[in-house]
């Protein structure tokens, strides 16, 4: 690891897709104290069209990408979006990148995190059935995903950070009339964090249909969701453009513009970088403080 400056590596995701374009726009644009490298090559492929040399190219990029974070070679990486069925054919089995750099990093406690300007959201479950998630919610989840959220906050610059906690069913469960998660999970899990960190503000259960309008509103700074879409659906109506996909409780981070690879707009021109450049400086800030 650099002992002046930290280095960002950076994939070119499916080259197929909007990757390429996106990280060259970024680049172009960031400041120049920001040191970036990249983690593989170009390679000749037809805009749009997806194939099994752009799967290939894509995955050999994410291994170098995770033995260069393992190595200390770069201190955080960007990584451009991969096309998930493509991948999956040529050996890649995993849900999606965090997953993957969990197991390429020994992490057993990551955290997926989307962080935009308007929302800052920590999901309990990521890629799994929806009928899975009372299952797989436990308050030991709730609370090692919002004491990670919390460390992860305070990294940007957020001494005490406050952290909603939000409930699983409409209403909070109405008092167990439609769900006991609220108090059977959440509420335990709030009272532990409140005991184990008082340098955080942690609030809930609170109503999922009313929390995230509070946090745009400024009363939290980052939210802890029991499910992928409960979280992904407010942030993306707001923050679509400037959202990042950040892989917390690793060693070192892992960013990710929060978009696909948008193979019908690939080398047309338009596709937009801000997510892009923000996930480049929101990893060199993390990195710093590191």
């Amino acid at each position: 690891m650099s002992l002046q400056k930290p280095i960002i590596g950076y994939t070119l995701g499916d080259q197929a897709g909007i990757g390429p374009e996106v990280i060259e726009k970024a680049l172009t644009t960031l400041a120049p104290d920001i040191c970036c490298k990249p983690m593989g090559k170009r390679i000749t492929c037809t805009p749009g069209v997806p194939t099994r040399d752009t799967a290939l190219a894509a995955l050999e990029q994410l291994e170098n990408a995770a033995s260069a974070l393992r190595s200390g070679e770069i201190d955080a990486v960007v990584t451009a979006p991969i096309c998930k069925e493509s991948l999956h054919k040529v050996g890649f089995n995993y849900p999606g990148q965090t997953e993957f750099f969990a197991d390429r990093m020994g992490a057993d406690n990551v955290v997926m995190c989307l962080t935009g300007q308007n929302l800052t959201v920590a999901l309990c479950t990521t890629h799994v059935a929806l009928g899975e998630v009372p299952r797989l919610l436990t308050t030991k989840k709730i609370v090692s995903t919002a004491t990670i959220l919390a460390d992860f906050l305070r990294s940007t610059g957020i001494a005490r950070p406050r952290i909603a906690l939000a409930g699983l069913n409409p209403h909070n469960g109405e008092n167990g009339a439609f769900g006991q998660e609220e108090s059977r999970l959440i509420l335990p899990a709030l009272q532990q964090l409140q005991l184990a960190d008082s340098q955080a503000i942690y609030s809930g259960p609170c109503v999922p249909d009313c929390v995230y309008r509070e946090a745009v509103a400024g009363q939290f700074d980052g939210i802890v969701a029991p499910y992928h879409d409960q979280a992904l659906i407010p942030l993306k109506l707001l923050d679509f453009d400037n959202a990042v996909n950040a892989t917390l409780g690793m060693a070192r981070l892992r960013v990710s513009p929060d978009h696909g690879t948008a193979f019908n707009i690939a080398g047309r021109g338009i596709a937009s970088a801000a997510s892009t450049v923000r996930a480049f400086e929101l990893s060199w800030k993390s990195a710093l403080h590191r």
